[in-house]
C-alpha cells in the first residue's frame, strides 16, 4: 500500500497494482485452501456469512470498482446480485444459490482478467478522484484484506472440526514491556489526514484538536489482569456494568472472554485449532466493549476516546508532529508488529520491541483492536467519497470506534489513523482495550 498522512499521493507503477492483487489474492485462497466445500458453504454462525459468498463477495467488488466504475460516473458500491450485502443480510446467505470452490475459482481468474487487461490499457487522469494516488486500486486491496479477517473471524467460529491454521511465525521469548501508564500532556494535537491516496473517507480531513492532559496504559490489558478481574467477580458485580453492559450479560450470560473455557481451577482458551493454558502476558481478545467498560471502572480508570487514543498513538512531542504509525512512518509488517495473519494469535508483550508510540506506549498497532469510548461518526467536514455505504451509513451512537488492528489485520489496511467500528456486544471480532484517566 503506498499512502502517507501529510505527503501528496504517490501512485503505485501498474507492475506493483499487479504485484499487490496478486500477493492479496494468494493470501485470500491460502486462508480458505484446507477446506471441504461443505464448510465453505456452511453458516458457522448467524454473524458471519458462508465463506464462500465472501470470496465471491471480494471478486464481484473488485469487478465493479477495477472494471465498470473506474471511469465514472458510479453507477452502483455493490454490485446487484448473490454478493450485494445490502440484498442479503448474512443470516440469510446460506440459502443462496452459491458456487462450489471449483466455480468461485474460474470466476476468480475471468475477473482478474479483465481486471489486469483493464489494468494494462489504463491512462492515468488526475483529475478522476478515483485514481488520485491509484486510489481505487488502494480500496479494492484494503476491501480484500478486511475479509481476510472476517474469514478468520469465521473460520474461529467453525463448526465441527477446528480450522487448521496454516501457522507461518512463532514468538521468541523477550522481555516484557514495562507496565503502568504513561503521560501525555495535553495541548493542540492533528488527528486525522489529508491522505487520498488509501486512506478512507471517514479518516479525513485532517484536523486539529485541543486534548487535556491524560494518562493511558503503556500496554494492552493482558490476560492476567483480566483473570484479576475475573477472580474479583467482575462479572457479577452489578455496579461495574453500565446499564446496557447489564442487559448485555443477562443476555449472554458471559462470565469469561469468548472462547475462554474452565479446565478444574485455571483457564484454558482456543484459537483456532490451537487450545491452551490462558497466557497471562498476552493482550486479552474476543472482549466486547461493555466488558472493557467494567473493566476499567473495576481498575479505577476508564476507556480512551479515539482522539486520546490517537494522539497516544501517533503524536511527537518532540517535533510536534504526528507519525502514521507508532515506530514512524515506515509500512507495519510482521516484523515491526504482530499483523498479518500467519501468527494466528496474539503475542506476549514485549515481543515487537519497536512497536512503541513516541510517548512511550506499546503495541497500539497489532495484536487486538482496541475498543475507545467513541461513538463513530464523522469528523467536522467530512465528506463521503466513493460511495456512502462504507462509512456515512453508519454513522451514530449504535457504533463503537476500534482502533489499532489486530493479528488478523494485514498490513495494508491499517495505520493510526484507520478507524474499525462495531456494535459493543460484538465478541467475534480480535478486540481488546488499554485504559486511560485524567491526568
Amino acid at each position: 500500500m503506498i499512502a502517507s498522512r501529510l505527503a501528496p499521493p504517490t501512485r503505485p507503477s501498474k507492475n506493483e497494482i499487479a504485484h499487490l492483487l496478486t500477493e492479496a489474492r494468494d493470501r485470500t485462497l491460502l486462508l480458505v485452501s484446507g477446506l471441504s466445500d461443505e464448510d465453505l458453504h456452511r453458516q458457522h454462525d448467524p454473524l458471519m456469512s458462508p465463506i464462500i459468498w465472501d470470496v465471491g463477495h471480494i471478486a464481484h467488488f473488485e469487478e465493479l470498482w477495477l472494471t465498470q466504475n473506474l471511469d465514472g460516473p458510479i453507477e452502483f458500491s455493490e454490485m446487484p446480485g448473490m454478493y450485494n450485502p445490502f440484498e442479503h443480510p448474512r443470516a440469510t446467505r446460506a440459502s443462496l444459490a452459491l458456487p462450489t470452490l471449483a466455480q468461485m475459482t474460474t470466476r476468480l481468474k475471468e475477473i482478474r482478467a479483465r481486471v489486469l487487461a483493464r489494468l494494462d490499457g489504463l491512462e492515468w487522469d488526475d483529475d478522476n478522484p478515483l485514481l488520485e494516488g491509484g486510489y481505487v486500486y488502494n480500496m479494492v486491496l484494503q476491501h480484500e484484506y478486511q475479509h481476510n479477517e472476517t474469514i478468520l473471524q469465521t473460520l474461529q467460529l467453525k463448526k465441527g472440526e477446528p480450522y487448521l491454521a496454516p501457522r507461518a511465525i512463532s514468538f521468541p521469548r523477550r522481555p516484557l514491556s514495562p507496565g503502568g501508564m504513561v503521560g501525555f500532556e495535553g495541548g493542540r494535537v492533528t488527528v486525522g489526514t489529508t491522505d487520498r491516496s488509501a486512506a478512507y473517507d471517514n479518516e479525513r480531513p485532517m484536523h486539529d484538536v485541543n486534548l487535556r492532559p491524560f494518562l493511558i496504559d503503556r500496554n494492552a490489558v493482558t490476560n492476567g489482569r483480566y483473570l484479576d478481574f475475573i477472580a474479583d467477580n467482575g462479572y457479577q458485580r452489578g455496579e461495574l456494568w453500565s446499564d446496557g453492559g447489564r442487559r448485555w450479560r443477562a443476555e449472554s450470560g458471559a462470565i469469561a472472554p469468548k472462547y475462554w473455557s474452565r479446565d478444574g481451577d485455571a483457564w484454558i482458551h482456543r484459537t483456532m485449532d490451537a487450545t491452551r493454558p490462558v497466557d497471562a502476558t498476552r493482550p486479552v481478545c474476543h472482549v466486547c466493549y461493555y466488558e472493557a467498560e467494567a473493566f476499567a471502572k473495576w481498575d479505577g480508570k476508564r476507556l480512551p476516546t479515539e482522539v486520546e487514543w490517537e494522539a497516544a498513538a501517533s503524536w511527537d512531542p518532540s517535533t510536534q508532529s504526528a507519525r502514521r504509525f507508532p515506530w514512524g512512518d515506515s509500512d507495519a509488517n510482521s516484523s515491526n508488529a504482530n499483523v498479518d495473519q500467519l501468527s494466528f494469535e496474539t503475542a506476549p508483550l514485549g515481543t515487537y520491541d519497536s512497536n512503541v508510540s513516541p510517548i512511550g506506549c506499546y503495541g497500539m498497532i497489532g495484536d487486538i483492536w482496541e475498543w475507545t469510548s467513541s461513538d463513530f461518526n464523522g469528523y467536522a467536514g467530512f465528506e463521503s467519497f466513493p460511495y456512502n455505504e462504507y462509512s456515512e451509513e453508519f454513522f451514530g451512537s449504535e457504533y463503537k470506534v476500534l482502533r489499532g488492528g489486530s493479528w488478523a489485520t494485514r498490513p495494508g489496511a491499517i495505520r493510526n489513523t484507520f478507524r474499525n467500528w462495531d456494535y459493543p456486544i460484538r465478541r467475534q471480532i480480535f478486540s481488546g482495550f488499554r485504559c486511560a484517566q485524567d491526568a
